[in-house]
């Protein structure tokens, strides 16, 4: 990849499923602009690799974003009060959560892409971004 970046036939690299340890090799071979770890309201192990990201001003793009979504309460009472979906809630308090975090959600219609990008306009309270991540 850092010969590919060398000749211009890339720009940029991101890396995936990493450790901090790993993250650290990456970037003594090549800049690294992204890391792509499973992250959501149940699985929050990246958790440390969110605050080095942030360190380190790279993009982290969580897979699995709203995988079980509804097994966090709050974010089934948020999504009551906002009146949309549990995804919605749970992609709002992934772009709440950090400046860094960039979630990719997949779909499988036009309709479940116009409900993921309506996500970035659910404002939620500092209580609700609290009690998400408290789970």
């Amino acid at each position: 990849m850092a010969e590919l970046k060398a000749e211009g036939k890339i720009r940029h690299i991101g890396i995936s499923n990493v450790t901090e340890e790993q993250l650290r090799e990456a970037q003594q071979i090549v800049p690294i602009v992204s890391v792509q770890n499973r992250y959501n309201v149940t699985d929050r192990r990246s958790e440390s690799m969110i605050d080095l990201c942030e360190q380190e001003q790279l993009t982290f793009l969580p897979w699995a974003p709203v995988q079980e979504a509804d097994k966090n309460p709050a974010v089934t009472q948020a999504a009551q009060r906002h009146g949309v979906s549990t995804h919605q809630v749970v992609l709002a308090w992934l772009l709440a959560s950090s400046p860094q975090i960039l979630p990719i959600p997949g779909t499988g219609s036009p309709g479940h892409a116009e409900e993921n990008i309506a996500a970035a306009a659910v404002e939620l309270s500092p209580d609700e971004v609290a009690a998400i991540s408290k789970g």
